[in-house]
């Protein structure tokens, strides 16, 4: 049996380990409230909005609508902070590009402009930062959005971790579209566009020397020719959200939060790949709590889900589309999943993050 690292006369660092769901009592800020679960939601909730008083639009989400003249713009930032800074299948630089585009995708809008600010750490590699901002760029003309403002700030070695990137948008709104989560109500169908818990698997898979036996390689991709696609049936979407932080999970219990309706899945029914349900059991997580990026969920009237599944089947990035649960008008606000064995198990919202610094 190989000898532990304590065995081999290894220093093991307990002081630089850090939980991403610690107790939610803590007067300091913790891994926790950047996970996009209900820590998160407290620190908005009880900190933020009542300190930006009302200056603050109580409907902060993902991307703000504004209606400018005659035309609806969304409007969104975000930051990035993932680690490693690349990745199989990407790097920060697509990652920040890829993920604006879908917040202002799932609003049901056409990206068109974004900013870009590097925040820099002292003597992080020229070439390594050369590389993440081709990625920038290559993602930018790949999703036909140009970068027309940024910034760029450097701090003092030890007091970062070699590249943040902080992003806006702007994206102009189809005027056939009204999606927002507060319209997902009874009788819709949840669909998502594919397999889920790839990124944050990929991610995993080359932090701290994790290995699982395959190369999984992240999705991050811009999702706004999908949503087009699925616009142009005619059909009546109500909700569209893009699974990142917290999951699946987080995000439809915000939305049945929102939305005051329930959710229920169906567990057999859920695009898992086989490597990422052998690593999520490896480490003890959860596929649905698990980060994506380049899948969206959409919240669909019945009557019309058909015809969108067709239409994200036929787009390269829907191919794998499919059907995994619907609203229901018992347990309002909470999500549930029906198990193999046919048993059903509360989907809660995280407290955190199960893996910190994905996105």
């Amino acid at each position: 049996m190989p000898e532990t690292p304590a065995e081999a006369g290894a220093t093991i660092d307990m002081e630089s380990w850090v939980c991403p769901a610690p107790l939610r009592d803590s007067p300091n800020i913790v891994m926790g409230h950047g996970g996009g679960g209900a820590m998160s939601a407290e620190l908005i909730e009880h900190l933020f909005l009542p300190a930006f008083g009302p200056a603050a639009d109580a409907g902060m989400g993902d991307s703000a609508v504004l209606d400018v003249g005659n035309v609806r713009l969304a409007f969104s930032t975000d930051s990035f902070v993932v680690r490693p800074l690349v990745f199989p299948g990407g790097t920060i630089g697509d990652l920040a590009v890829n993920g604006t585009v879908n917040d202002l995708a799932m609003a049901g809008a056409r990206p068109l402009v974004l900013s870009t600010a590097f925040i820099l750490e002292e003597g992080t590699p020229l070439d390594e930062l050369a590389q993440i901002a081709r990625a920038v760029g290559t993602a930018a003309m790949a999703a036909g959005v140009k970068l027309v403002t940024g910034d760029t700030k450097v701090v003092d070695a030890g007091h970062g971790d070699g590249v943040y990137i902080n992003t806006a948008g702007i994206g102009l709104i189809d005027e056939r579209a009204d999606i927002r989560p507060q319209r997902a109500t009874e009788g819709d169908v949840v669909i998502v566009s594919g397999d889920i818990g790839v990124h944050g698997v990929a991610v995993m898979s080359c932090r701290e020397g994790l290995e699982f036996g395959t190369t999984v390689a992240s999705d991050t991709a811009p999702l706004h020719g999908l949503v087009a696609a699925m616009i142009e049936t005619g059909a009546d979407i109500h909700a569209l959200r893009d699974p990142t932080r917290g999951g699946v999970a987080a995000t439809l219990n915000e939305i049945a939060k929102t939305a005051r309706v329930g959710i229920s899945l169906d567990e057999r029914t859920l695009p898992i790949p086989a490597e990422v349900r052998d690593a999520c059991g490896l480490l003890g997580l959860d596929p649905l709590y698990v980060a994506n990026e380049g899948k969206l969920l959409a919240f669909v009237a019945s009557a019309d889900a058909d015809r969108v599944l067709a239409a994200m089947q036929a787009h390269p990035l829907g191919a794998h589309a499919t059907v995994i649960g619907h609203c229901v008008g018992e347990h309002p606000g909470m999500v549930s999943a029906k198990t193999a064995l046919g048993g059903t198990r509360v989907v809660d919202l995280p407290i955190g993050e199960q893996l910190p610094r994905i996105c």
